[in-house]
């Protein structure tokens, strides 16, 4: 959220009558170990209510909801064991459902908001003990069984469902040895678990691996390892995958669906998407690195995680849309951690799936990286390759929808910035997102300026020119940087004297091409207004019209007693 955002947000909590079990409002600061059971009690609350988010605001007084101000910095102070406070609370909260922590300037005062997301399927305990808000008290959820159960029945797990119509030779026989192949993998370094594989018929392996439940067949079973025809057996859900290619003029050219057994048709997807080999010069070499347009593992990933957190009960599939630059592929169902940067940044595993009895199949089958690990290692993968991050787009609520970019970008400063091992990943993001032009925060570009990574006036901001200039990008760092505006000040004076009068017609064509690429067009033009605007009456003056002007020099003042 930007400030705008933020403020709407701190104005709404502000009217709402009092606290309540998904509200509350400090004056003051409270140690970690009280934060955190916080965190607990508003998550389980906000689940028993309904509310998409609990939170926890400092610097305003309960009762009279005043603005009073903190000094209360959390991202600054430790937890427990020197470690600091936001991974404390991370790592404390089971399962962690994930949290931010916002500081802004409300109201002429510093304000600190903990938005913690609700509690799924289960109740959110921070070392090892729940807690719940009765009216505005926070308790041990203990001392209330019927709003413990009640977040237990929270969410029916689709996927472990038994489908009553279903049996054992609804399901491939080839998945199954596919299946206790990539268990086997999964399990290798165990020699115990190897024998007693060998020992398992199928029924048994299904049950160990938790796809059936006493020989009964569920969704999560069908889904993965179902024959063909199995997929009339789990509707109204859908099972399927769509891989889709289209041109650059976004023109389908190309299509095919997939469905059960998804263990299998996952290879077959990926064999369908063209990863070409594309050629680069790195500086310095007279030799190409020849790379492929994506990484395996990545996609691989990417669409595991899209059939894991699908929500089969919307009906839609998951989707692979394949274009000239990128991969894109979309799920249905919300994003549950909330932000990309949670999981990224927290750096503790994030225990929550919409599917938690097929994604722990998935994780014994080798499909998925261990819970809460995944995603980091999709967005550590692109940055060894020095290819652009993964873009997450999650402005739709029941949508997720990632990009995978199948180019290195123009701009090779990028490369280097991946290779050097002082950058953090959090930085890393920040500098990707500003070579793709996406708008970041503006405290975000304070952080990158105060480390002299990136230059401009915010929000056309640009990496700095020393890392332009190491990736022999100099040329096109001053074309997006443009010159100081005394620059173009003296320009405009220059025509001025030579062929006055002058309209804005020719002062356009003199500095339009001249200007920074990163503006657009109307950019451009205001800027060249506000640069008339600081001259008009110095050293130039408009003796035509507003719509039609002509610009001349100034005439000096004492011209006259000059002249005597």
């Amino acid at each position: 959220m930007n400030a705008a955002d933020l403020t709407a947000l701190l104005d709404r909590l502000r009217a709402e009558p009092r606290e309540s079990e998904w509200l509350e409002f400090k004056a003051r600061r409270v140690d970690a170990q009280l934060l955190g059971e916080y965190l607990s009690a508003l998550a389980n609350s906000a689940c028993l209510l309904g509310k998409s988010r609990g939170y926890l605001v400092f610097g305003i007084e309960d009762g009279s909801h005043a603005v009073v101000g903190t000094g209360f910095d959390p991202q600054a102070e430790a937890g427990q064991g020197n470690q600091l406070m936001p991974l404390w609370l991370a790592l404390g909260l089971h399962p962690n459902v994930g949290f931010e922590i916002h500081t802004c300037q409300y109201q002429g005062q510093r304000v600190v908001l903990f938005e913690v997301h609700p509690a799924y399927d289960r109740p959110v305990a921070f070392y090892g003990k729940a807690y719940v808000r009765n009216g505005t008290s926070k308790t041990m959820l203990a001392r209330y069984p019927e709003k413990e159960r009640a977040i237990w029945s929270h969410r029916i797990d689709w996927s472990a469902q038994v489908c009553e119509q279903a049996t054992l030779a609804d399901l491939d026989p080839m998945a199954i040895a596919e299946a206790r192949r990539q268990f086997a993998e999964k399990n290798k370094t165990r020699s115990d678990r190897l024998a007693e594989l060998q020992a398992w018929d199928d029924a048994t392996f299904l049950n160990k691996v938790k796809l059936t439940v006493r020989g009964a067949v569920t969704h999560a079973a069908l889904l993965l390892l179902g024959r063909e025809e199995s997929s009339s057996l789990m509707a109204p859900a859908v099972a399927r995958v769509s891989w889709i290619l289209k041109n650059e003029r976004n023109e389908e050219l190309d299509y095919e669906h997939f469905g059960p057994p998804m263990l299998l048709n996952v290879n077959k997807v990926l064999a369908r998407i063209r990863n070409l080999t594309i050629r680069e010069l790195p500086d310095g070499t007279l030799f190409p690195v020849e790379l492929t347009q994506y990484d395996p593992w990545v996609i691989r990933e990417a669409l595991h995680n899209c059939i894991a957190h699908q929500d089969y009960g919307l009906r839609g599939r998951v989707q692979v849309v394949e274009t000239p630059l990128a991969l894109l592929l979309t799920n249905v169902g919300g994003f549950l951690p909330g932000r990309v940067e949670t999981v990224i940044e927290q750096d503790a595993p994030l225990e929550i799936y919409r599917n938690p009895y097929l994604a722990e199949a998935m994780v014994s089958l080798n499909m998925i990286d261990t819970q809460g690990g995944g995603i980091k290692r999709m967005f550590q993968t692109q940055r060894r390759r020095f290819f652009p991050l993964p873009d997450y787009d999650l402005s739709q609520p029941e949508r997720v929808m990632v990009m995978l970019r199948g180019r290195i970008l123009d701009v090779r400063y990028t490369r280097l910035l991946m290779a050097n091992g002082e950058l953090d990943l959090a930085t890393i993001m920040l500098l990707d997102k500003v070579q793709k032009g996406q708008r970041i925060a503006v405290d975000e570009a304070r952080r990158l300026r105060a480390a002299k990574l990136v230059e401009g006036r915010y929000p056309n901001i640009l990496v700095a020119g020393s890392v332009a200039a190491v990736a022999g990008q100099k040329a096109q760092h001053i074309r997006n940087r443009g010159f100081d505006s005394q620059y173009y000040r003296d320009l405009i004076v220059a025509l001025v004297r030579e062929h006055q009068p002058v309209s804005r017609e020719d002062i356009d064509k003199l500095l339009l091409d001249k200007l920074p690429e990163v503006l657009t067009a109307s950019q451009k033009r205001t800027k060249i207004h506000n640069l008339l605007s600081s001259q008009a009456g110095k050293t130039i003056r408009n003796v035509g019209s507003r719509s039609g002007s002509q610009w001349v020099l100034m005439e000096p003042k004492n011209k006259d007693k000059q002249t005597k």
